[in-house]
């Protein structure tokens, strides 16, 4: 099957075009340190749905290493007491935050959530000291994620496409 990754960045505060706040019942909760455990649960919730496969693979030394790199960032979504979503992000670069990972559980798209989600992760991005925000989104994520990259200011700079085999893939 044909992908096509689109590369999206912000690069100023006030690029950033915020959504609605979330709910009183959310918050948004910095999982520091976070468990291998939580990880695991919240990347497989949030990217079941969209063939996230990469993580999977990774064993408990590889994932240990990563979560504890100072240059990782990680929150998660809780509405109601439920676990919604979360955020990754990585410092890289030149005082860059990739937008690594982000999603809500399908449980919870289409509540309008994940816009507010998204303004939080940006505005967190800026707050690391930031001076560009960027992101990868494929045809293979939600429908909704394109949409809600754009609607918050995100502009494209590139565009791939590749080859991928969803039956071979790791599950």
């Amino acid at each position: 099957m044909e992908v096509v990754r689109t590369y999206l960045e912000l690069s100023a505060p006030n690029a950033l075009r915020a959504a609605a706040p979330l709910p009183a019942n959310a918050e948004v909760v910095r999982l520091d340190p976070c468990s291998l455990g939580d990880y695991r649960r919240l990347y497989r919730a949030v990217g079941a749905s969209w063939h996230w496969r990469d993580r999977l693979a990774w064993d408990d030394d590889s994932l240990r290493a990563h979560l504890t790199s100072p240059d990782i960032f990680v929150w998660e979504l809780v509405v109601g007491g439920e676990s919604a979503g979360y955020f990754e992000l990585r410092r890289s670069g030149d005082a860059e935050i990739e937008l690594a990972y982000f999603g809500l559980a399908l449980a919870f798209i289409g509540r309008g959530l994940g816009g507010a989600l998204l303004t939080r992760a940006v505005e967190e991005a800026w707050k690391l000291g930031a001076h560009r925000v960027w992101l990868h989104t494929c045809t293979l994520d939600s429908a909704h994620a394109l949409p809600n990259y754009r609607a918050r200011g995100f502009r494209e700079y590139r565009t791939e496409r590749y080859q991928v085999d969803l039956e071979s893939s790791p599950t």
